[in-house]
């Protein structure tokens, strides 16, 4: 007994300056990497719950945009930064479920390099055409391609990106065919798709909304699980014909591998805060984005399960990456 109390006092006392500098936590500001360009959905949706945040911590959060690499730079860097809680990121499909089989090699490893935080906020896809496009629906559009395998050209904002996966998955489960246009981002899609020179997109809500709304684009269907508020007369895509096909953009907060358990926990706390907080549900609300709280756990089995459902997709498609 004596023993075994002696262990558990040492245990303890070495286990006090942790909980210490946990409960003291945070002492100065918070830097947040985005892996993505500033101004685009995930930056806008980043730079909303850090001042939310900021706020319930009683230290600002500066966004620091890092892009490139379809997110591999700025998980990088999350990566190999000091654990103390002071850099945390976004960290979406491609940073915790496709890049490792993207990839040949990457200079982080998802299951290994990070601790998670919890969900950030689901981006649901809308599959949009020209207003003047013949496609009235998404069975014509299938239809199309299969009847003309390869010659019907759509967009998304990156190689090996969510959406270019999401219709990856969509060309296996229909048999139809399509030819895939890389783009630099969703801007430049939804400017050709406008300037005729592709013939549709599977596009974020964020991206489209705004074009949808001013009837530059035209929906077909919905990847959500169930409709849209904003979208209440389109169709999902299992209600037009495709029993199995959902998919959409997420995201969740990572921080370094190591950060304490208690300094997590209170960023977690934070998160959900901020998540309820009004100012941020108007922003989400005006993108059609879903606010997706968890707790650190649920949001890293999720990441897991994920990675293991789009890898799948990944190998059939042949799809690879060089960084």
């Amino acid at each position: 007994m004596q023993r075994r109390d002696f262990l558990v006092s040492c245990t303890l006392a070495a286990a006090l300056p942790s909980l210490a500098r946990a409960a003291q936590y945070p002492q100065r500001g918070l830097s947040w990497v985005v892996p993505y360009a500033a101004g685009g959905g995930t930056d806008v949706v980043a730079r909303a719950l850090a001042e939310a945040m900021g706020r319930a911590l009683g230290q600002p959060i500066a966004v620091e945009n890092k892009p490139g690499a379809n997110t591999a730079i700025g998980a990088a860097q999350i990566a190999r930064s000091e654990p103390g809680g002071y850099t945390v990121g976004s960290a979406d499909n491609a940073t915790l479920a496709l890049n490792q089989h993207l990839f040949p090699s990457l200079a982080y490893n998802p299951e290994r390099d990070f601790s998670y935080v919890g969900g950030l906020a689901r981006f649901p896809y809308v599959l949009v055409v020209h207003p003047s496009s013949p496609v009235q629906s998404l069975r014509d559009l299938l239809d199309l391609g299969r009847s003309e395998p390869g010659a019907i050209s759509y967009g998304s904002p990156g190689m090996g990106g969510p959406n270019h996966v999401a219709m990856e998955m969509l060309q296996q489960q229909t048999g139809a065919k399509f030819l895939h246009v890389s783009y630099r981002g969703a801007a430049p899609v939804m400017q050709d798709l406008l300037a005729g020179q592709i013939k549709f997109s599977l596009i974020d809500t964020a991206s489209s909304m705004p074009y949808i709304a001013s009837g530059k684009v035209r929906p077909i269907a919905t990847s959500n699980p169930t409709r849209l508020a904003r979208l209440p007369d389109v169709p999902t895509f299992p209600e037009a014909g495709v029993a199995d096909f959902v998919a959409f953009s997420w995201q969740g907060m990572i921080a370094p591998r190591g950060t304490p358990p208690a300094v997590i926990e209170r960023l977690n706390s934070a998160l959900i805060q901020a998540q309820g907080d009004p100012k941020v549900k108007e922003t989400l609300a005006a993108m059609s984005v879903e606010a997706a709280p968890s707790t650190p756990e649920a949001f890293e089995s999720f990441a897991r399960e994920q990675a293991r459902m789009w890898g799948r997709v990944i190998k059939e498609a042949g799809i690879t990456l060089q960084a």
